[in-house]
C-alpha cells in the first residue's frame, strides 16, 4: 500500500529500530513506548487489521504467535515475568494505523483494564 507508514518501515523507507527481522514479518521499537519494553510486531504483507487475515495467511499468523512473539520476549527478558501482547482493531478498538500489528509490552506489571 502506497501510503501505508508499516510498509514504508517493512521496505526500509522509513527507518526503525529493529529488534527482529525475517522474510516475513519485522518487528521495531515504539516512538511513544507505553512501557519499559514496547516492540510493534508486523508482516511485511500488507494486511488492514486481523480481520483481513484469510486462510492464506494461517502459516504467516502460526509463524508470529509460535516463533517470534516467544522468540522477542525471552530477547527482551520479559517471558518469565510476563508481558501483554495486543491487537487492536477498527476505529473502536483503537486501530490508528490500518496495518496489521501486534504491541508487546512488558517490563513492568501492566494494570487491567487497559483503558
Amino acid at each position: 500500500m502506497g501510503d501505508c507508514i508499516f510498509c514504508k518501515i517493512a521496505q526500509g523507507e522509513i527507518p526503525s529500530t529493529k529488534v527482529y527481522e525475517d522474510d516475513q514479518v519485522l518487528a521495531f521499537r515504539d516512538l511513544d513506548p507505553q512501557a519499559p519494553e514496547h516492540v510493534l510486531i508486523i508482516p511485511k504483507k500488507h494486511l488492514a487489521s486481523i480481520m483481513a487475515l484469510g486462510r492464506d495467511d494461517r502459516e504467516l499468523a502460526a509463524h508470529i504467535l509460535t516463533e517470534v512473539v516467544p522468540g522477542i520476549a525471552h530477547s527482551l527478558g520479559v517471558d518469565v515475568g510476563g508481558f501483554r501482547l495486543v491487537t487492536n482493531t477498527g476505529a473502536d478498538g483503537g486501530q490508528t494505523v490500518e496495518h496489521l500489528h501486534f504491541h508487546l509490552l512488558g517490563g513492568r506489571s501492566l494494570t487491567w483494564p487497559p483503558g
